[in-house]
């Protein structure tokens, strides 16, 4: 007992030891953004003292939009300009509308063009406090339903999160391909998700293993289904900034598009693996003699249940995020035939497809390895 402890001790130390490493490396020379003394665009946080001037309209043609400016009173409250009181005006727009009152704060772009020249105009609304309290919530939630479960859940989430930043996008940056760097991300950060839940056994060893099959198989669907219909990252919306980043730095575009897709179907793809890894464990455990034939049959059952809501959490989740885009391109009744051709639907085709094939595929893969890892113990323990 003493010995499993202190090899599990090292393992996590090791392993800490080799992402602190990797973290270092993937950061190293990272993209910083500078100012100096005379010149620089910095985004600061300001509180409004009072509203000045009044001289918005309340635009009836545009669901009530507001029209006009205000001249606004404000007090910057970070960055090196903190504690300067300043005089600035806020224009409205249907497009741009931050609708804000005496002692609101806001988020203020300050651009300066001289030793202590600046000038400063409003941004957007200050979401930080809504962000942090957003997350608060989720923590609570999590913490109330879960427990302890809970709480490692959010952990597991936190490490995933941090990885995709500190990690997965430095390592891209840098010139490593996305999709093999995808891929590995995802299959550590599952490993970790489910060690966090399970700890070291049969159950999360399948759902591991299930998970990243899911993914695998998502990646070389859409790789295919890209490559046949000429869909790359270059038809995406942000292709021209991407190319413009592309001239000061060694990232490879071609795979971010698949990249993306893998990252979007991680989720279902881990919770289905949960799901069915589980359900075996139980099914193991209210009989243990049961066989692989026996378990991998009740894993697919269970599986064909949730893979329909699963693919179809997915397909809604793009579909509700393309809702805009949609929207737009129906109102120009354009025909089936050029809606389907289009850059924007194809790509959008592909993503959901993948990914949901993805999810599909993950369920023999778990109910398979499930099965193979609880009927091959049982016939060891015999």
């Amino acid at each position: 007992m003493r010995k499993e402890l202190i090899i599990k001790i090292v393992s996590v130390l090791v392993f800490m030891a080799l992402s602190i490493g990797v973290v270092i490396y993937a950061n190293t020379d990272r993209p910083r953004y500078t100012i100096t003394e005379n010149s620089g665009t910095e985004y600061e946080t300001a509180r409004v003292l009072s509203v000045i001037e009044d001289n918005t309209v309340v635009d009836k043609t545009v669901e009530n939009q507001k029209k006009g400016s205000t001249e606004l009173k404000i007090k910057i409250l970070t960055g090196r300009y903190k504690s300067d009181v300043c005089t600035v005006t806020n224009y409205y727009s249907s497009l741009y509308n931050v609708d804000v009152k005496k002692g609101d704060t806001v988020s203020v772009r300050i651009d300066t063009s001289a030793e202590h020249t600046y000038s400063v105009s409003i941004y957007n609304y200050n979401r930080i406090p809504l962000t942090i309290g957003l997350v608060i919530v989720f923590f609570a939630v999590l913490l109330l339903m879960g427990g302890k479960q809970g709480l490692k859940a959010f952990v597991g989430l936190l490490y995933t999160v941090l990885a995709i930043f500190f990690v997965l996008l430095p390592l891209i940056y840098k010139g490593f391909p996305a999709i093999p760097v995808t891929i590995a991300i995802i299959f550590v950060t599952s490993a970790v998700c489910f060690l966090l839940i399970g700890g070291i056994c049969k159950k999360t060893t399948s759902a591991a293993l299930g998970s990243l099959a899911g993914v695998l198989i998502a990646a070389i669907l859409g790789t295919v289904s890209a490559k046949l219909g000429g869909v790359t990252t270059f038809q995406m919306d942000e292709a021209e900034a991407l190319l413009l980043m592309k001239s000061t730095s060694a990232v490879k575009l071609s795979g971010l598009f698949i990249s993306g897709i893998l990252i979007a179907a991680m989720g279902a793809v881990m919770d289905i693996a949960m799901t069915i890894s589980s359900a075996i464990e139980e099914i193991h455990l209210a009989n243990n003699k049961a066989g692989f034939k026996e378990l991998f049959r009740s894993g697919m059952n269970i599986g064909k249940d949730a893979m329909g809501t699963m693919a179809n959490t997915l397909i809604l989740a793009y579909a509700g995020g393309a809702l805009n885009m949609m929207l737009l391109i129906y109102s120009y009744g354009v025909s089936f035939i050029q809606l389907v051709n289009t850059d924007f639907v194809a790509i959008e085709i592909i993503r959901a497809i993948a990914g949901s094939v993805g999810i599909i595929g993950t369920v023999p893969c778990v109910a398979a390895v499930g099965a193979y890892l609880y009927s091959n113990h049982y016939l060891k323990k015999k």
